[in-house]
This record gives structure tokens, C-alpha cells and sequence, in this order.
């Protein structure tokens, strides 16, 4: 894995754990991080990051609508 270091104001008001949380969110929102990848980008169990997701507005379920669509008229 890679490691990144990032210069940040010191007026944002984020430590790193919430920053971290704030990247893998966001690329498991967009499909590029696995659910367990995102869980390691944010150091924490499959588990807690899928608790905690809600709080960032991200949703578990990470798939378009066209899927369901078509899951449902093969069902």
C-alpha cells in the first residue's frame, strides 16, 4: 500500500482518522476501493467502517439503480 502524506491548513477542523475516513468514503463511493479496502485506507474493521459510513453520507449499498432494475426482472 501506498502512503501519502498531505499538507493541510491548520484551520481545517479534521484529524487524521477523519481525514482518512473522508478519502476512503469517497473512493468507495465511487467504486475505486473494495469495502475492505476502504476499511484499511481508514484503519478500521470492515465492520466499524460500514457503521460508520451513514455519518458521512454514504451508503453500504454501492451500486447503480440500473442493477436493480435488472435484478428484479430476473428474479
Amino acid at each position: 500500500m501506498k502512503t501519502l502524506t498531505l499538507k493541510v491548513p491548520d484551520s481545517l477542523d479534521v484529524d487524521n482518522r477523519g481525514l482518512a475516513m473522508l478519502v476512503a468514503t469517497r473512493l468507495y463511493e465511487q467504486g475505486k476501493l473494495s469495502l475492505g479496502q476502504a476499511a484499511e485506507v481508514a484503519g478500521l474493521t470492515k465492520r466499524t467502517f460500514a457503521e460508520l459510513m451513514g455519518s458521512y453520507n454514504v451508503s453500504i449499498f454501492n451500486f447503480p439503480a440500473s442493477d436493480l432494475s435488472s435484478d428484479v426482472a430476473n428474479a
